[in-house]
């Protein structure tokens, strides 16, 4: 029997020791986290993204999470004691863990079965929730033990305190005593009071349970009164601070989903940002972000869109919309919808439209415009709005043909580039990329923003009316080329960006490029802004205009009416807005780009109130001496100057006043004008006008109907024979002497009719009847000087004129003198 009990008593030693061996082994294999990771590691803080005045919060990144991380001396003393009372009483007094603690979970895990009870002391919280995963295994236990006493070797127990208090969650996407004090209270957790400290003492256990916006805020009152009862118990607070605390009301700061503003712009600034400085950077290093943002134009952007947004959908089956602002003169987005509704994901709401490619229709126009001023064609110039086929292959094959039409179906014959671009019309615009060419033409659009065309092979002559695509965005910034007079400033998101220091790490910083001639974009201007140029097709007082501001706008439709577009723009904002479907589905028939103006009105209305009025500076006047079909002319390319008097060709002695220009009737198109006969477009422009002048019983004219004979009534030997009634020259007057003068008729060829008095060069007066007398005195003068001139300009019945001058001697002391 003792052999027996000393055999089994042998074997349980051998296998207590195997035991105790395979223990320590695996605890020896444990990978437990380095401990020097503690001192290092960063408590992952949210980077957060403003407005433009760095007031309004746009998002917090990091997944979500909103943090804000505070030294340990900027938490309220009550917060750290409410903490420490409701979650680890005895935090001062142990080193890291709690035996006691530990075994009662031991016991209770052995009953249930499982590894729920932790016994967790502060310090183990914050090794769980800082360098360990969440799982509950018996291995993830022992580490979290393991660490939490090396914690505190490594740590001051208000290091650790601090820690927890920043990491700790209070509910949704809030994290850390700052963040959870700002959004319930609106105060900074060093400023929190007793009851306050309490309930965010009271939430971390189950922040959704005891969330103050649920619907058990009656056990988040209770659980604050534990919290108060544990402060009171351990000396933290007194009784009278307890039952004051224990009665006072607090109110907690209504939410309305604030955490994610102007949406489409922040995942913007977001994407950049990401792929600037990392994803990781972005999610867990604080960065404040201030961006273009304008949040009260955003406001009245959102307003705008969604005031129209149904009615679009209801009316013309146009289920999304996008508007864009952009001050030009920066470069800087001041506001972006990126869809009527960012979370409805049954229209794809967070898909952002401002960045789709979609074919602009003719608010592309400008561009080719542009391109054709800068190669010297002026918005005088003539050309015809007729049926025409473009495509020199239509003979050979019909699928070939290129026929466009106006959006009325009409066609108006001879019209100017100004009123072909004010109306929008179509069969001018793709002549005149034609003229301007294709290549140049995108060459100038690509230059002014819009990188995403192709090459010239890849549209054709349909580029002109929206043939390739383009963004929202990048239209909106190129049409700021214009409103700039011609300086490009690129597309702007952010104005600074810091970092949890307050280093800035990057700020705005303008890139200015001159793109066009300041004429070029002024004529440009000029015209979009043109309210008599536009009338005919769009009607006066449409929302294209705005009574105490200048204003240059374009619309445009896509083929298939996919697309409709209005932009428009004033010298220090642009602002763009687009209509359709994301899925490229057709709106209803014959929309245009009218539907989305009064949407794109009302936005812009309420924006430019509140910015400095600024005119256009107008463009310069066309040159006389340019070709007759570049000033307006359409019916020929001959012009002559006659005499308005006697009908006989005009001579340099003729007044320019009665100088008439008469163009030689011979209706061809203009590229017979710029002797482009040879072209293989000529015939095809050249037949349909041709017949449209028979149709009108037009007839070319020949030079015979020129006048031989020269203007015979203004030449030098006519011009009028006058002379002062007095000697007036030489003689002298004080600066009040009252000076009478009048003329001499001495024989002239025709009756004078007009005497202009000047003195010193300043206008005294125009006498048109005889004896054209006039008075004054040499005080009327602004400077009275020691020798004055006197001069008059005297014209006879036909413009003929001549010039008398007398010097006239200052005596005495002028009154009104002033130095020379």
């Amino acid at each position: 029997m003792k052999k027996t009990l000393w055999l089994i008593a042998k074997l349980i030693g051998v296998v207590g020791l195997l035991s105790a061996g395979l223990l320590i082994f695996w605890l020896f294999t444990l990978k437990i986290p380095d401990l020097k990771a503690i001192d290092t590691r960063l408590v992952a803080e949210s980077t957060k993204i403003y407005d433009r005045t760095g007031k309004i919060l746009l998002y917090s990144v990091q997944g979500g999470v909103r943090r804000k991380v505070v030294p340990f001396g900027d938490i309220s003393k009550q917060v750290k004691n409410a903490s420490v009372a409701i979650e680890d009483a005895e935090f001062y007094n142990h080193r890291g863990i709690k035996p006691e603690s530990i075994l009662r979970a031991f016991f209770a895990n052995l009953q249930s079965g499982s590894y729920g009870q932790g016994g967790s002391t502060i310090t183990q919280q914050v090794v769980k929730n800082s360098l360990l995963t969440t799982d509950k295994t018996i291995a993830r236990k022992l580490k979290e033990w393991i660490i939490a006493v090396r914690l505190e070797q490594a740590m001051s127990k208000d290091e650790i305190l601090g820690w927890y208090l920043n990491e700790i969650p209070y509910g949704g996407n809030i994290y850390g005593v700052e963040e959870a004090s700002q959004s319930f209270f609106g105060t900074s957790a060093k400023d929190l009071s007793l009851t306050q400290a309490a309930y965010l003492a009271a939430i971390p256990k189950a922040p959704t349970f005891y969330s103050p916006y649920g619907l058990n805020r009656a056990k988040l009152d209770e659980r604050k009164n534990l919290v108060l009862e544990r402060m009171r118990a351990l000396g933290f607070i007194s009784e009278s601070e307890y039952t004051t605390a224990k009665a006072e009301i607090v109110t907690f700061r209504l939410t309305n989903d604030n955490s994610l503003r102007a949406p489409h712009f922040v995942m913007l600034v977001r994407s950049y940002l990401e792929e600037r400085y990392g994803a990781d950077t972005i999610r867990n290093r604080g960065f404040k972000v201030i961006t273009t943002l304008d949040w009260n134009l955003q406001q009245k952007a959102e307003t705008a869109v969604s005031h129209y947004g149904a009615s679009n959908e209801k009316n013309f089956n146009a289920k999304n919309t996008g508007l864009v602002a952009i001050d030009p003169n920066t470069g800087q987005i001041l506001a972006m919808v990126g869809s009527r509704d960012y979370f409805n994901t049954t229209r794809d709401g967070n898909f952002n439209v401002t960045l789709g490619q979609r074919q602009p229709g003719s608010s592309f126009k400008p561009f080719v415009y542009a391109t054709a001023f800068n190669e010297g064609y002026t918005p005088e110039t003539m050309l015809f709005d007729l049926p025409t086929q473009f495509d020199t292959n239509c003979a050979k094959d019909s699928t070939k043909c290129y026929t466009p039409v106006n959006y009325d179906g009409k066609y108006r014959g001879p019209i100017s580039l100004r009123s072909a671009l004010a109306q929008s019309i179509n069969v001018p615009a793709v002549k005149l990329l034609y003229l301007a060419g294709i290549t140049d033409s995108i060459r100038t659009a690509k230059s002014m923003g819009i990188e995403s065309l192709g090459n010239a092979k890849e549209y054709g002559l349909p580029l002109v009316l929206g043939g390739g695509a383009v963004s929202l965005l990048d239209l909106t910034s190129a049409y700021g080329v214009f409103a700039t007079e011609g300086v490009r400033h690129p597309t702007e998101k952010i104005l600074r960006v810091e970092d949890t220091s307050g280093t800035v790490l990057e700020s705005f910083t303008d890139h200015p490029q001159k793109i066009l001639p300041e004429n070029t974009a002024r004529l440009i201007s000029d015209i979009l802004s043109d309210e008599t140029a536009r009338a005919p097709m769009f009607g006066s007082g449409s929302p294209l205009y705005f009574p105490n501001y200048e204003v240059a706008v374009k619309t445009g439709t896509s083929d298939d009416h996919r697309d409709a577009w209005v932009v428009g723009y004033t010298p220090n904002l642009v602002a763009g807005a687009w209509v359709g479907n994301n899925d490229n589905s057709p709106m209803s028939k014959k929309v245009s780009g009218l539907i989305i103006t009064p949407l794109w009105h009302e936005f812009f209305a309420s924006a430019v109130v509140n910015r400095p009025v600024e005119q256009f500076t107008p463009p310069e006047q066309t040159s006389p001496t340019l070709p007759p079909v570049y000033r307006g002319h359409w019916n020929g390319g001959v012009s002559y100057y006659l005499d308005k008097i006697s009908g006989l060709r005009a001579t340099d002695n003729t007044p320019p006043e009665l100088r008439v220009e008469k163009v030689l009737q011979q209706t061809h198109s203009i590229l017979y004008w710029l002797n482009r006969q040879s072209d293989s477009q000529f015939q095809f422009w050249e037949g349909p006008i041709r017949q449209w002048a028979t149709g009108h019983g037009i007839i070319d004219e020949t030079e015979a109907v020129i006048p031989q004979e020269f203007d015979n009534i203004h030449l030098p030997e006519l011009a009028p024979l006058v002379a002062f009634s007095e000697t007036t020259n030489g003689q002298s007057y004080r600066p009040d002497d009252k000076i009478s003068v009048t003329l001499r008729d001495l024989g002239s060829r025709f009756p004078l009719a007009q005497a202009d008095y000047f003195l010193n060069g300043g206008f005294l007066g125009s006498i048109k009847q005889a004896p054209f007398s006039i008075s004054f005195k040499l005080s009327d003068s602004e400077t009275i000087q020691a020798t004055n001139e006197l001069k008059a300009v005297i014209y006879d019945s036909v413009r003929n004129q001549t010039t008398l001058t007398a010097n006239l001697t200052a005596i005495g002391s002028p009154t009104n003198s002033s130095p020379e």
